[in-house]
């Protein structure tokens, strides 16, 4: 499953795509760009769409990747450091880091309903989105996809496109 704003980078799966980084996320692995490239295009398929729901499934999926790293790439596996981003689990709280990427691309953020309506995976992109260390360019489209821009912060989107 590709969310439309990341069609252009990870339609070819060279780009890790959300619902990778959801379970990579889910099983604690951080996974660089590099490593990710290494892996076929099955292999990486194989890690977008294998199910990471059960505990079962989560300890199959974390071996497979450690044994895709340990097989593929000349780098160790590493734990992510950051567990934080399991803030996509609880609709009933959205992280003050969304709040402000929202702020700063001036748009009004989710409201509590549009929150709690969103699926998990889209949590996740949003927040994964707003913690972003890149420039946070897919923020805004993806808000849009998910239907949580407002007419109003349209209409400011594209004044400020002119």
């Amino acid at each position: 499953m590709l969310f439309d704003f990341e069609r252009d980078f990870a339609g070819s799966l060279r780009c890790i795509p959300m619902i990778a980084r959801q379970k990579l996320d889910i099983v604690g692995i951080k996974l660089s760009l590099r490593q990710w490239s290494r892996f076929s295009r099955e292999e990486r398929a194989q890690l977008a769409d294998l199910p990471c729901v059960s505990d079962g499934e989560q300890a199959a999926y974390r071996e497979l990747v450690a044994r895709l790293i340990a097989t593929r790439t000349d780098e160790p596996l590493r734990p992510l450091a950051e567990r934080g981003l399991e803030d996509w689990r609880d609709p009933g709280h959205m992280p003050q880091a969304v709040r402000a990427q929202a702020h700063a691309d001036g748009i009004a953020p989710p409201t509590a309903r549009e929150w709690a309506a969103l699926t998990p995976l889209q949590r996740f992109a949003l927040i994964k989105l707003a913690r972003s260390r890149h420039e946070n360019e897919n923020f805004v489209p993806a808000m849009k996809e998910f239907g949580i821009l407002r007419h109003d912060d349209r209409q400011r989107e594209n004044m400020a496109a002119l």
